[in-house]
């Protein structure tokens, strides 16, 4: 009878690569009709004036313009909600 225990698989090394989420534009910034805002799990932002939400609740600018953030109470819970304010040329 063999006294060693078998070279048996190891247990760890196994990870994902990071999904990249988070808020992509910041206030004050420029963007274009398609980019791409906040990438998040759920809505921690709420989608303002100007701006659409995925199927994956990305939220998206509608149009060109610059980005707003805004927070507000809603049934006394801090809520926090994105604009797109467009440009006048």
């Amino acid at each position: 009878m063999a006294h060693k225990k078998s070279g048996g698989s190891a247990r760890n090394g196994r990870d994902s690569a990071g999904q990249r989420r988070g808020i992509k534009k910041f206030g004050g910034e420029m963007v274009l009709a398609g980019n791409i805002i906040v990438r998040q799990c759920g809505t921690r932002w709420i989608p303002g004036e100007h701006v659409g939400l995925g199927s994956d609740y990305t939220i998206y600018a509608l149009t060109d313009g610059v980005v707003e953030y805004e927070t507000f109470i809603r049934n006394g819970k801090d809520r926090k909600r994105v604009h797109v304010r467009p440009v006048e040329e």
